[in-house]
């Protein structure tokens, strides 16, 4: 019988997919829950399983964070753009 797959895993699992998806702001949020469930699974001697969901959270936690970090980086320069086309030459 397969031990019970740790809550937190699968929180972490859907949050990461939704940073990819649709909402990049939950990607630092998957990463942690997820790293924290992969340590809770690691320190509880394989009673509670989810490690691969666990993983996976985190990954597209990351993914989902780094685009986060380019949409922010984007905005910057078009806020730049924007102020630098609007100053009056001369």
């Amino acid at each position: 019988m397969a031990p019970p797959t740790d809550s937190q895993a699968t929180v972490a699992l859907v949050l990461g997919i939704l940073s990819v998806i649709c909402c990049p702001l939950v990607g630092p949020v998957a990463f942690f829950i997820g790293n924290a469930a992969r340590a809770r699974i690691q320190m509880s001697g394989a009673t509670v399983g989810g490690g691969g969901m666990a993983t996976a959270g985190m990954i597209l936690g990351i993914f989902g964070t780094i685009f986060l970090v380019l949409v922010i980086l984007y905005g910057i320069a078009v806020a730049v753009g924007v102020a630098n086309a609007l100053r009056p030459s001369g």
